[in-house]
């Protein structure tokens, strides 16, 4: 359950317009809403700043018997309709808010979705499951929240700010000043708080991947974590990675802590000073008793904001923190692409022009290919290999000689560094990966089914498929019969991954996947290497019929399954060094015949211990 992927360092200290600026385009649709949110918290800021201005009225005019009943009683009715006036702006600002939550939410998940739809192989290959699945949860989560909750808050508090600002001065600039005194001070204290939240807000995101990370392993690893004894060593590291995650929050939640109260101490003493300072005024009779008491309210509500600024730097920090990672991950580029012409001629994946698409033979050629996954570790150096349309070509070798890398490159899931890569005499950079992808069959050693039923799970090889044609491709790869002994027949849910259904009859429904698309190319990697030997004769058979006259790679590791190859390769270290049918290398008595009598004296060996058990019992 290792964990060492080390994603981008966001090491900037400070505030990164620029990521924001991305993340405002991504706003884009919801600009509309956030416009009627700001309108809002700036009514709602004139409302609750009137608020303090009634009272001061009120005292002045009714507590001294200034006003008359009538007058008091057009103001009871303006005090009332001031309250609900609040209420309903309340009332449509949570609607609104959560609208922008929900919506901004959305369109992230749906963006970051098409990314990962659009990256190539490789991108999967080097980053954990878990780092992609905490940027399209709790990342996008926060701060869809914080812009639709926090930020606005902002657009409330400033406004206060302003409106019961220009109040005081008209009714005692002296008192003003007192309550502006201290906000230079708190200025600088929110700034040099700011760049170590933001850095502390950042390890914890980390730290939330690979805990995400963990427990994506630990879940879908849970069977061979148990036939490995291995749980003492996986939750020790999920410990290790668990105590950073509450050492950086614990750091995270010290700053948070320590800037809130510091915020608040300075602004009560602030506010102690007013209340002492204009005491001293209403004795002299400088201010009456309501001018005091505006003031004292107006002070809180005017720190109100202020004091609110601790929490929404701590929640902008994060918010950041999780914004960097979005964007890292949208602008995260695939490693293999369709050049402009191309697009412009095919189409893309998403968008294809499938009338320009011309039918695929079946002719691939290697022509002085170079290949590495690391740049000083090549896999193949000045490969060359022609193979013409309809053979089965079997690829057999020990684990790394480069096998699995030859039909990745077939497959376009990765491109040569050096020469060509033939399909049908073009170089397949010429024509557009989705019309390589949608003439490829392509059955992988541990076949992934779709939550679903066995129908759905059939159909994603022909979405246009008719449920007769389904039946028939299951028929193809002998699955229909299986399928017919559940009670549900094809409409049988898989469960998740498959895990309704054996290992071999996960394999004949992703054949039989593969077999509806018909397409002109076949690529079976390691497909039979674990399943049962009745299973194992049943794909037999679809490879030796259903891939007649189709191109088609066999990567193999029993070689009984590819005694019928067209041609059988021998793969060391990126190198053909043996090439021929079975009774052709079979005859050179070379790396192909040892190995292949090894295997064959291990069945025989199992064979007569299994027998001799038999007699036994």
């Amino acid at each position: 359950m290792s964990n060492r992927f080390e994603e981008k360092d966001f090491s900037k200290d400070g505030f990164n317009l620029s990521t924001w600026k991305k993340i405002a385009i991504l706003f884009k649709p919801q600009y509309k809403n956030f416009l009627i949110l700001i309108g809002l918290q700036i009514l709602i800021a004139f409302s609750d700043v009137l608020f303090p201005f009634l009272n001061s009225t009120a005292i002045d005019t009714f507590a001294s018997n200034h006003g008359s009943d009538q007058l008091l009683y057009g103001f009871i009715i303006l005090y009332v309709v001031a309250i609900l006036l609040v209420g309903l702006l309340n009332y449509v600002y949570f609607h609104y808010s959560g609208k922008v939550e929900m919506g901004f939410g959305y369109d992230l998940r749906k963006n970051c979705f098409d990314k990962l739809q659009s990256l190539s192989f490789s991108y999967f290959d080097t980053t954990p499951t878990g780092w992609l699945m905490a940027r399209m949860t709790s990342d996008i989560a926060r701060l869809a929240e914080v812009i639709a909750w926090s930020m606005l808050d902002l657009a409330w508090g400033f406004p206060v700010m302003v409106f019961s600002t220009l109040i005081m001065l008209n009714a005692n600039p002296l008192l003003t000043l007192l309550v502006w005194i201290v906000v230079p001070f708190l200025a600088i204290l929110s700034y040099w708080f700011q760049k170590m939240m933001l850095a502390a807000y950042r390890h914890v995101r980390k730290a939330n991947s690979k805990i995400t990370n963990d427990f994506n392993e630990g879940i879908n690893g849970a069977k061979t974590t148990k036939t490995l004894v291995l749980e003492d060593h996986n939750l020790s590291e999920f410990k290790e990675d668990t105590a950073e995650m509450r050492r950086v929050s614990v750091r995270a939640a010290k700053l948070g802590g320590t800037f809130r109260p510091l915020v608040y101490f300075v602004s009560s003493l602030a506010l102690a000073l007013i209340i002492w300072f204009g005491a001293d005024l209403g004795s002299k009779g400088i201010v009456s008793f309501g001018t005091l008491m505006l003031f004292i309210q107006y002070a809180q509500q005017f720190y109100e904001p202020i004091r609110s600024i601790s929490a929404i730097m701590s929640e902008f920090q994060m918010a950041q923190a999780s914004a960097e990672r979005i964007i890292y991950l949208l602008e995260s580029e695939p490693s293999i692409v369709d050049s402009d012409d191309v697009i412009d001629r095919y189409g893309t994946v998403f968008e294809p022009k499938k009338e320009n698409y011309e039918p695929i033979k079946g002719d691939v050629e290697f022509k002085h290919v170079d290949f590495s996954y690391l740049p000083d570790e090549p896999i193949l150096t000045d490969f060359n290999l022609k193979i013409h349309s309809g053979q089965t070509i079997a690829l057999v070798g020990e684990t790394g000689s480069g096998k699995s890398t030859i039909v990745n490159l077939i497959c376009r899931f990765y491109e040569p560094i050096n020469g060509e890569l033939l399909i049908d005499g073009v170089d397949y950079r010429n024509r557009s990966i989705g019309w390589l992808h949608s003439n490829l069959g392509y059955v992988l050693q541990a076949p992934h089914l779709f939550s679903g039923t066995i129908k759905e799970n059939v159909r994603f090889g022909k979405l246009d498929a008719s449920d007769e044609e389904i039946i028939d491709a299951c028929k193809l790869v002998n699955a229909h019969d299986f399928i017919m002994k559940f009670d549900d027949g094809y409409d049988t849910q898989v469960g998740e991954g498959g895990s309704r259904l054996s290992t071999g009859q996960k394999q004949l429904i992703s054949f039989a996947r593969a077999v509806l698309a018909k397409p002109a190319i076949f690529v079976l990697d390691e497909a039979t290497s674990s399943i049962d030997t009745e299973t194992e004769q049943i794909i037999q058979y679809a490879i030796e019929n259903i891939m007649k006259d189709r191109t088609s790679f066999v990567v193999a590791h029993r070689l009984s399954t590819i005694v019928n190859a067209d041609r059988i390769l021998v793969i060391r270290k990126g190198k053909i060094v043996e090439d021929g049918t079975h009774g052709e290398l079979m005859r050179l008595h070379g790396y192909y015949y040892r190995l292949y009598t090894n295997q064959f004296n291990e069945s025989i060996q199992a064979a007569i211990e299994a027998n001799s058990r038999n007699v036994m019992a």
